[in-house]
Parts: structure tokens; sequence; C-alpha cells
């Protein structure tokens, strides 16, 4: 069953949102990105003469409620970009009283799911040591389904539009859809487009297909990198894993991040992209800083700024940018593509005097997308660049999903995805 293809009329509709929006100090919501990524598939249930039970989490509360991550904060910003007004439960286990009295255009917010340790099905107050723990865990896990199917017994059918939580089998993405019929459970209007943004550059490649992958460390990527090595056509590396590859093959790195454990699985990379006809790019030269705050993101009094070979910096320096000569590298790499996918900065883009190799490259991206190609950016920090840059209307798709999207490009399968596909 698709969204497109359910009739709402007359139907409770409860709905798994990402609604795991930051606040400011005072409860203000700072980025509504996930908010306004939703509304499509809410208004959608409204207008076609449904109600709303949406429900979502916050932060990390790990199993017990907190005011500070309280959906209660958010109920009026929701009800304000919805144009409906909303009723908030503040027990989610207790809403059978609402839910049963909904009319059609009503709408509900549970608090917080993860105010409750059932939704993630972990054990509280026991270390995985103990030998209890085993007994806990299964004890857990019948109480998260008595948890989905209360959540279920709310209303007639199930839709999942959280695709940031799509690799977690949670109860309210996974373990849920168990509790209704095929015909009754489907993806939201945001995970059909995540779905098919993925496909297009994993299943639906046009060539030649680049993937950039930045961030500090080769370790958090290794599984993506080894999934695309066999896929792109040209694969660029940036970002503070550049330091990692110039170190594996004897280079001087200054006081630049680096994983000595990782010198053999850089070259490995390496090895792999050779053999499978892949072009790898990889920074020449880097834009190194004397005294970097990362705290605080920001130059340190009297602190110098210079550019080094990336596999010559001298001690005391740290590579913190793509230099000049690489930033022309990346920007001829992505020349051309007819597929992209961008995940991770190619610098401590957070502070201005290291934004210009992530600039170069979100600027190849848009370039690359207005001249037909289908661009992804996904994760946190690539998100962050393409806003910061004002670059979000000129590339192809910004995932919503960080940790999802990543499990997806790696070629795992997604338990929220699975559960409603019955795989």
């Amino acid at each position: 069953m698709t969204i497109n293809d359910y009739k709402f009329a007359g139907k409770k509709a409860i709905v798994r949102v990402d609604f795991n929006v930051p606040l400011n100090e005072n409860g203000q919501i700072t980025d509504d990105t996930r908010i306004r990524g939703a509304l499509p598939t809410l208004r959608k249930v409204l207008d076609e003469g449904g109600s709303l039970i949406i429900m979502s989490h916050m932060g990390k509360p790990k199993g017990k409620a907190n005011p500070k991550m309280s959906l209660s904060q958010i109920v009026d910003a929701v009800s304000e970009k919805l144009g409906a007004p909303i009723t908030f439960v503040d027990d989610c286990q207790k809403a059978d009283a609402q839910a049963a009295a909904l009319k059609p255009g009503e709408v509900l917010m549970l608090e917080n799911l993860r105010f409750y340790p059932e939704e993630e099905g972990k054990p509280v107050g026991i270390d995985k040591a103990d030998p209890a723990y085993d007994e806990a865990k299964k004890a857990m896990k019948a109480s998260q389904k008595e948890f989905a199917k209360h959540l279920a017994s709310y209303a007639d059918c199930y839709i999942n539009d959280a695709f940031g939580t799509a690799h977690r089998k949670h109860a309210s993405t996974a373990v849920i859809a168990d509790y209704f019929d095929a015909d009754n459970k489907m993806l939201g209007l945001l995970m059909e487009k995540e779905v098919q943004a993925v496909d297009n550059v994993l299943s639906n490649i046009k060539r030649p297909f680049v993937a950039i992958m930045g961030g500090s460390k080769v370790s958090s990527k290794i599984g993506i990198i080894e999934n695309l090595l066999g896929k792109v056509d040209k694969l660029i590396l940036c970002g503070g894993m550049t330091y990692t590859f110039s170190k594996a093959h004897g280079g001087e790195i200054g006081n630049s991040i680096v994983e000595l454990d990782k010198l053999d699985v850089a070259l490995g990379v390496e090895e792999q992209a050779k053999k499978n006809g892949v072009e790898l790019v990889l920074g020449s030269d880097s834009v190194c800083c004397t005294g970097y705050d990362f705290s605080t993101f920001s130059v340190k009094p009297g602190a110098e700024i210079k550019v080094f070979p990336s596999n010559a910096i001298e001690e005391g320096w740290d590579g913190l940018d793509a230099g000049p000569e690489s930033r022309k590298k990346f920007a001829e790499a992505i020349k051309g593509a007819k597929t992209i996918l961008w995940n991770g900065p190619a610098g401590c883009f957070e502070c201005e005097d290291f934004t210009a190799g992530s600039r170069a490259v979100g600027e190849a991206v848009a370039k690359a997308t207005e001249e037909g190609a289908f661009s992804l950016i996904g994760g946190g920090d690539s998100v962050a660049c393409v806003h910061k840059f004002g670059l979000e209307d000129k590339v192809s798709y910004i995932s919503t999903g960080g940790g999802a999207l990543l499990e997806a490009i790696e070629g795992k399968v997604l338990p929220g995805i699975a559960a409603i596909k019955g795989e």
C-alpha cells in the first residue's frame, strides 16, 4: 500500500515522524527542517478527511521523562505550520480516550516516545556484563511488543515518515508495523522521497557517478567506502581522513588528526579502488593552523595559518581544510558527473577560515546539478554546509536521515522500511 492509494476519509492514522529538532535554551526551535519535511504527509491525511496521531522522539532521555526533551515545547510551532489545532497527550500510553474520540480533521501529539525504555527495547539499570542481562533483554523485548501493540490500538492505519530513525528497530519505527495488515501500513511522502533518492544513487545510477566522502575518520566511513567502491566511477576522499592516507605512505602530517591503527585500511581502500577501476581522488595540499580551538571552532589569538603539501605538514600544525590545489582537483573530478553523493565536509567548515574546501565542493556539486546531474546530500555536516553556503535550492535532494542514510548507502536493510514492505 502507498500513501497515494490509501483512502483516509474517516480513518485515524498514527504517524511516526522525526521531530527531533534542535532547541535553544528557551525551548525554541532553531531549525524546523524536519517539521517542514513531514507536513505534506500530515496535511494529506487531514485534507482527505482523516485524523492524526503524531508520535516522535526528541533527544536521548534514556527511558526517563525529561522536561527539556518534552515534545510539549514544539506543539504550538507544529500546529501553526500544519494549520490545525493539536491536542497534546503527556503520556503516550494513556491516549486511549482521546484517540477513540478523534474526529476527522483533529490531531493528537503524543509525548516523547523515548521517555519509555520500551521504545528502544533496551534494558535499563543493568550492565551487559551482568549474568542477568540476557533475561532482562528478553523481558524488555516482550514489553516492547506490548508497548507497540498499545500504540497501534489507537489507529486504523500506520504511516512511517521518519527516515532519520529508519535504521532503528524501535517500537514506533518497526515493531508497531506487525500490528497492521499490509493494506493499512505505508511509507509517508518524505520516506518515499528518501528511498527514491537512495535508489537513484545506488541502483538507478547515471554515469559518471562521483561520491565525495569527508569527515575526520576512515573508521566511521569504511563500510560505506567499501560499498561505494563497487558502484562509483570516482571517489573523492577529503576532510580529516586525508591525513590517515598521507601517513600510510610515510607522509609528515604535523599535529593533524590520524588513525594510526587504520593505515592498512587506507592502503586497502587504494588497492580496491585500483582493482575496481575507480579513480580515487585525494587532496594534495592543506590549509593548516598552529592554534585551532576545536571546542569553539575558532582560531586562537596569535595563531598562524599556512598552506602545506598534505604529506609534508610541519610539527605543530593542524591540517584543517583542503588547500587551493586540492580544491581544483575536487572541482575537476565533480565536473561532468551525472550522479553525485556528498557525505562529509572537506574541512572544519564551522570556522570561516576553513570553509573554502567545503564551499568548493558544494559549488562544484551545484554546478554539476545545474548541468543535469542528480545530487544527494546526506549527513548533518554536509547538510549544514549546503545551508551555510546558500546552495539548498541548487542540489537535487537533501536527506533528513543521518545514520539511516549512511546505513542505506552501506547496503544494510533498514528495519523501518523492511517492516512496511514485509521484508
